[in-house]
């Protein structure tokens, strides 16, 4: 059973697995970290301006003229334009490269949610799938833009910086910066906390994602048992335990700022106490000692921005990460490498030696069951809850594997074919019905999404829709709101089947296809069935025994396997199983 990985990934891990993304954009990246060089450096020469303004206003006063003073402002003001120019680059292109790279793992996430089978998605919130494909990757964004940028930028002070004041003072160069590696090391310490606390508060907000989705989806219920305020506890204790997670990320996050302060208020101190007695000792000039107090805060507002920095750091690392556990999640089912599309030629269905249970309880529903549908021949299910009716179907198009055995299509085993050319040879109609969200006309089509209006139209004459449809306020482009809420059961079942119709496959598989359909509506779908499934392998799943009467054999499952089999007047005949449903008798 596929679930979502649980995966400890280091900084290391996360990074590399972040960088082909990046790397697609190298050449954005590389301009943005051109243009953040020029602006770092269009900073760190105002400091050098003042220095040479002090040093020459205190040691040669007579070329301390107007002119020098207006072509020093000239060259900073030249240097600002340069400095504007490249910090819109920045911010423009920058941060849409950042989305680019979002919209990329987005679509990746999402193609490979799509393939995870039917058990993973049976236990999964999906509101927490939601929050990983949406709001995790909003931060990566900004993370993917500033990250080298910062750190770039970082670099450039840090090194520009200690060339130039080394060549000041080197023993007071050396005094200032031994603050730095154990600033590192404390910062790296912390983060730690940070990181876990603001992973949880992912987890935490997918869950809350998940309760709304669930109570708003199940409103009905909800008003008809007067669960309000038993909803609102609910709620209320996932939103408090958000509170408390995002109070201990606040405190992480406290505890990382206020150590870096605390350095920047040591590196200041040394500035001060070193810088004033090499004053006194004459081992810097006072211009230099400006020149060192303004790139020490240079540099400690890049400590700074590098802080403050942290903060979306760390939701873009945890982005990243959420994002790495689900492409990390197995694929239980997929194509072999070798696999070849189906060819379907009569359209018959082996089940040879079929064992199935479900992977996340274990439940075996089919036990060595063996049954051959011939080419073209309509059969019918039926049996009791639980016997394997549904799962037997759900089997053919590989929504699961089976557990041993094997099924074949035309002499092919379905899972040597490609499961594109297998499900397309295979129309579905389930039991619960889903429309989504858009018209009538959208929610047809979805059956052949190339289809003309008049293909659509015929199809939904088929399935005996045509006339509700047309009755509706907008026709075919009504809307029929969230899972089709605006329609009835058996409209949403009309339209479904019309899906069905549409698509034309070889083989069916009907489960209940009529099981929300009134007496009328059941009789035109009836004879539309039957017009459809001639020539065509049909597999059709029912409760309401009347609709399958007709079918050319019937399998009875029971617990046990296969109970009965043969047509609906041979089976009254037996008396047994098969007797008892169509006359309503207990089953013992």
């Amino acid at each position: 059973m596929s679930e979502i990985t649980t995966k400890q990934y280091s900084t290391k891990e996360l990074l590399s697995r972040f960088y082909p993304y990046l790397k697609k954009y190298r050449v954005s990246l590389y301009l943005d970290l051109f243009c953040a060089a020029l602006t770092t450096l269009c900073d760190m020469a105002l400091p050098r301006i003042m220095s040479y303004l002090t040093n020459t206003a205190m040691y040669s006063p007579a070329a301390l003229t107007v002119s020098l003073i207006f072509k020093l402002a000239a060259l900073y003001a030249l240097l600002r334009v340069i400095d504007s120019i490249a910090y819109y680059y920045m911010v423009s292109r920058g941060h849409i490269m950042g989305v680019n790279i979002e919209t990329d793992m987005r679509t990746d996430a999402f193609a490979h949610l799509e393939r995870l089978s039917d058990s993973f998605f049976a236990n999964t919130k999906i509101g927490q799938l939601m929050g990983r494909i949406t709001s995790d990757l909003f931060d990566v964004t900004e993370f993917a833009h500033h990250c080298p940028e910062e750190f770039f930028i970082a670099g450039i002070k840090a090194v520009v910086a200690f060339v130039i004041l080394a060549q000041a003072s080197l023993p007071l160069t050396l005094i200032i910066f031994s603050c730095l590696p154990l600033m590192l090391y404390f910062s790296i310490k912390l983060n730690r906390r940070y990181r876990k606390a603001t992973k949880a508060q992912r987890v935490q907000i997918g869950e809350l994602n998940a309760q709304v989705e669930d109570s708003f989806l199940g409103e009905r219920v909800v008003k008809a048992f007067n669960a309000e305020e038993y909803e609102l506890s609910k709620f209320d204790k996932g939103n408090q335990k958000f509170k408390e997670i995002k109070r201990e990320r606040y405190y992480a996050m406290a505890n990382y700022s206020m150590s870096t302060r605390l350095f920047d208020g040591l590196m200041y101190v040394l500035t001060i106490v070193a810088g004033g007695l090499f004053l006194v000792n004459n081992k810097i000039t006072a211009g230099d000692l400006v020149a060192y107090i303004l790139y020490v805060t240079t540099l400690i507002a890049t400590i700074r921005r590098i802080v403050d920095f942290a903060e979306q750091f760390q939701s873009g690392m945890t982005g990243i990460e959420r994002f790495l556990e689900i492409m990390d999640t197995p694929i239980d089912i997929e194509d072999k490498k070798d696999a070849k599309p189906l060819e379907v030629k009569g359209g018959e269905i082996i089940f040879e030696d079929v064992c199935f249970e479900y992977p996340d309880d274990h439940n075996h529903v089919l036990q060595h069951l063996n049954l051959r549908i011939k080419p073209g021949e309509n059969l019918a299910l039926v049996g009791e809850s639980g016997g394997g009716k549904t799962t037997l179907s759900s089997l053919v198009p590989r929504f699961y594997d089976v557990t041993s055995g094997a099924i074949y299509i035309d002499g092919q085993n379905v899972k040597d074919v490609t499961l594109k050319s297998l499900r397309d040879a295979i129309g579905i109609v389930q039991q619960d019905v889903y429309l989504f969200s858009g018209t009538v006309y959208e929610n047809i089509a979805y059956g052949k999404p190339n289809a003309t209006k008049e293909e659509i139209v015929e199809a939904a004459k088929m399935a005996g829709a045509d006339e509700f449809i047309r009755a509706l306020p907008n026709g075919y482009d009504s809307y029929v709101g969230e899972r089709g809420v605006k329609l009835s059961g058996g409209q949403k079942q009309r339209i479904s089947i019309a899906r069905v119709f549409l698509k034309n496959p070889p083989i069916l598989l009907l489960d209940e296809a009529t099981s929300a359909l009134d007496n009328e509506s059941e009789n035109y779908i009836e004879k539309s069935l039957e017009k459809l499934s001639k020539g065509r392998t049909t597999i059709t799943i029912a409760h309401r025994l009347t609709t399958i009467k007709d079918a050319d054999r019937i399998i009875v499952l029971g617990k046990n396997g296969i109970e009965e089999e043969g047509n609906h007047n041979e089976l009254l005949e037996n008396g047994k199983t098969y007797y008892r449903l169509w006359n309503g008798i207990e089953l013992v």
